[in-house]
């Protein structure tokens, strides 16, 4: 299913393995990341700086880093979700880490960023980021697993603007805008 429009969503229900893949070709350094929020309230970051677990909480890892030195051609950052099940909210986002370290806008219109999201029974979902607005970070989905009938994807689509990525809290305040 492809969620092309801001707003548009789609359930994700239960699943063993959720591999979200985060692919481009522009010559741009940008990052796959997920943010989290558990029922309980603790939030966190899983990024290239701390590529999280798939065994341990947060049931989340990162592959790698891709386009390191803005290099253009097929990247592909992978991150693979193992259990959701205390998690209230996780945002996928994608940021342009050289842009985020001067403060500068993104290259996020002029790229061809997408997200897709493939569970272990084949069930495919593609996110086109649909936003004009300025800025170096872009939260492109939400999994929201708030509701009793299962987790639902959502294409968030918001961008803000960081100089520097130096507490999470920073991240938090464009997710929360």
């Amino acid at each position: 299913m492809e969620l092309k429009q801001k707003g548009s969503e789609a359930n994700v229900g239960g699943f063993k393995q959720l591999m979200v893949a985060m692919r481009w070709t522009t010559a741009a350094d940008f990052d796959l990341a997920a943010a989290y929020e558990t029922k309980e309230g603790k939030q966190g970051l899983v990024y290239f700086g701390e590529k999280g677990d798939l065994n341990a909480f947060p049931f989340m890892q990162l592959s790698g880093d891709e386009g390191v030195g803005d290099k253009g051609g097929k990247n592909e950052e992978v991150m693979r979700i193992t259990k959701l099940d205390d998690m209230k909210y996780v945002w996928l986002m994608c940021w342009d880490y050289g842009r985020v370290k001067d403060g500068s806008a993104a290259r996020f219109k002029d790229s061809d960023v997408t997200l897709s999201l493939l569970d272990d029974t084949g069930t495919s979902h593609d996110v086109t980021l649909d936003t004009g607005d300025m800025g170096n970070v872009a939260v492109i989905a939400t999994i929201d697993n708030t509701s009793p009938i299962g987790a639902r994807l959502i294409n968030t689509s918001k961008a803000g603007t960081l100089k520097g990525l130096k507490k999470l809290q920073d991240l938090m305040d464009i997710i929360n805008e």
